[in-house]
């Protein structure tokens, strides 16, 4: 029999409305957290306008110029795959020092580069840090926050990747004018110093996060951090007990046994939420976000924009619109939850990438032709450019990592939420590597058509796959995703005792022990 526990929920299993007290301290360790991601963006964006530069300095081909934008993803697949394991074994705060640690030394390695050999190396070392930052900062941020407001402060990591695709493009912007040899180099060198920063901010003011404590055996730690991070003794007990309860009876604390739970005997609940967290972040990549990001400036190229400063400008536009629409997703994800977002984010990418697509049509054939390219269709591909990555910004881009940062049981966590950012980064080395390949052999706008239909194919896979988790704490997620069911127990009605089961057909409270 489980340990009861009292917990008020309404008829639909959220916690009744009523707005807690926010914890400036949780606030603050998934800010500086949330920070690591600025690598990922900085570094994506900054090769934007970088590889104009380094196809003149270096005189490499298309070819290895997509292979060098997007092997990053590639390669920050061994970091995402080995943060799982080395979260579980030095602490998530470690890991976030580790990443920063590694990323500094790529972008050194990147800006003294004399070769494309040695250029490629560089990527290579930052693309691993990458990998770390990007697993490491939504499970820690996840396990730090309270239930309500954790997609509030879960969506963070996205606001920082957001934020460093726009520094990267205000850097390519800044040192466009210097020249050849030196604009490039100097654009990946600003990139050391972020991490830097991180680093020491990690060490001298983050706590380890309660639920990596608890699975060390580490109780009484794990309380001190919880009484700073909630709003209340009685809240930071609470939770404290729903963290050992989930942890009893799981695996190793250095998580020895977790791919076995994973992937060989997985149990249905556990089943569906690896297809959630995989498919979630397949589409996030696959409807072709950073062919936009990596490459606005062909884009509008094709467009019909060819001054360089013009396309490094409107790509900056790209980057502030990226940033701004976060914080949309911000403040409504515990508002309206993951669902509405989601799926209006999806639907917007839709039409914007079919818009996209139809202007490009109209432009490539008046270019056939010979005949001047209309302003209105080159006004609506800038204009549906930007609403593209508004849609991505205000949804799907942040929920990916929220979503899957919450819903695997906290033996499963680090490790399962590292098969989902192992996921989205084959997914963006994918996209990336073969977008201009791509649009050689079937156009420009071909390829945003192509784009379109596997966004579509990601708003039907949302619309069935993935149920809502606003207000759940972490250790409801197996309940959400069916656990208490498939493994044959039963809710019987008891008076005082066990948690709240809401009566969807009268609207009633219940109170009922699960046995």
């Amino acid at each position: 029999m489980d340990n009861p526990k009292t917990r008020q929920k309404d008829s639909s299993g959220q916690s009744p409305a009523k707005k807690p007290a926010r914890n400036r301290y949780a606030f603050a360790c998934a800010l500086l957290a949330s920070m690591t991601s600025v690598l990922l963006g900085y570094d994506v964006a900054v090769m934007s306008g970088a590889a104009i530069f380094i196809k003149d300095d270096l005189h490499v081909s298309d070819t290895k110029l997509e292979i060098l934008a997007g092997i990053i993803n590639i390669y920050s697949l061994i970091g995402s795959l080995a943060a799982g394991r080395t979260s579980d074994w030095i602490g998530r705060r470690y890991t976030m020092v580790l990443a920063a640690a590694i990323f500094f030394v790529g972008a050194i390695l990147m800006g003294l580069a004399t070769n494309y050999a040695f250029l490629m190396f560089g990527r290579f070392i930052a693309g691993v840090g990458v990998g770390y930052a990007l697993m490491i900062a939504p499970v820690y941020t996840a396990e730090i926050a309270p239930a309500s407001a954790r997609g509030f402060l879960t969506s963070f990591p996205e606001v920082f990747i957001n934020f460093g695709v726009l520094l990267g493009y205000i850097s390519n912007f800044a040192f466009a004018g210097l020249p050849n040899h030196l604009n490039w180099r100097l654009m990946f060198l600003v990139g050391a110093i972020p991490p830097i920063f991180l680093a020491v901010g990690v060490l001298l003011l983050m706590p380890e996060s309660p639920r990596w404590l608890v699975m060390q055996g580490r109780h009484a730690a794990a309380a001190t951090v919880l009484a700073r991070i909630s709003t209340s003794p009685e809240e930071a007990e609470l939770r404290l007990e729903e963290i050992k309860a989930a942890a009893a009876g799981g695996h190793s604390i250095h998580g020895e046994g977790v791919w076995k739970e994973l992937l060989l005997r997985p149990t249905p609940s556990v089943r569906r939420v690896l297809l959630a967290a995989i498919g979630l972040q397949f589409f996030q990549q696959a409807s072709g976000i950073d062919s936009v990001v990596l490459y606005s400036p062909r884009i509008f190229e094709k467009a019909g924009i060819t001054s360089k400063s013009q396309k490094l400008g409107a790509t900056v536009a790209v980057g502030f619109t990226k940033t701004a629409f976060i914080l949309v997703a911000t403040f409504l994800l515990d508002r309206v939850g993951r669902r509405p977002l989601l799926l209006s984010s999806a639907g917007g990418m839709v039409a914007s990438l079919l818009a996209l697509a139809s202007a490009l049509l109209v432009i490539e054939r008046r270019g056939n032709d010979g005949r001047k390219i209309p302003k209105p269709a080159l006004g609506l591909s800038i204009a549906t450019v930007l609403t593209f990555v508004a849609s991505f910004s205000m949804g799907l881009g942040p929920i990916a990592w929220v979503y899957s940062s919450e819903i695997f049981p906290i033996r499963l966590r680090a490790q399962g939420a590292s098969l989902g950012t192992a996921t989205n980064r084959v997914m963006s080395g994918a996209v990336s590597m073969t977008f201009i390949s791509l649009y050689k052999a079937i156009t420009i706008s071909g390829t945003f058509f192509l784009y379109a239909g596997i966004a579509s194919a990601g708003w039907v896979f949302f619309y069935v796959m993935l149920p809502e988790t606003k207000g759940r704490t972490l250790e409801d997620m197996e309940e959400v995703f069916g656990e208490r069911k498939e493994e044959g127990t039963k809710e019987v009605e008891v008076a005082g005792v066990g948690h709240v089961a809401g009566d969807e057909d009268d609207g009633e409270t219940k109170t009922v022990l699960t046995v």
